[in-house]
């Protein structure tokens, strides 16, 4: 079973950058796919980025351009690099990872607020 840490979350202005980092418990050869998802009040969660064990990245419209994220296979980490934040962008971001056995694991999240 892989454990999923999340951390980064905060509270920022708009316009502002914002890093998650999300560590997982498992080998990362283990580890294949890993993305991040978000969810904000009355709304369905939805895919923000992701990325392949080869760094083949997919990102939600909304965020191209702002967002990056990455991965560090031999930590077992991915990160969300996020700048010139918007109001929008406020949720519950979760860090999500599926193993070599097609299992996906989920991390409690972590709150991202943009206010000004």
């Amino acid at each position: 079973q892989v454990q999923l840490v999340e951390s980064g979350g905060g509270l920022v202005q708009p316009g502002g950058s914002l890093r998650l980092s999300c560590a997982a418990s498992r080998n990362s050869f283990s580890i294949n796919v890993m993305a991040w998802y978000r969810q904000a009040p009355g709304k369905e969660r939805e895919l923000v980025a992701s990325i392949t064990r080869g760094g083949s990245t997919n990102y939600a419209d909304s965020v191209k351009g702002r967002f990056t994220i990455s991965r560090d296979n031999a930590k077992n980490t991915v990160n969300l690099q996020m700048s010139s934040l918007k109001l929008e962008d406020t949720a519950v971001y979760y860090c999500t990872v599926t193993d070599g056995y097609r299992n996906q694991y989920w991390g409690q999240g972590t709150q991202v607020t943009v206010s000004s």
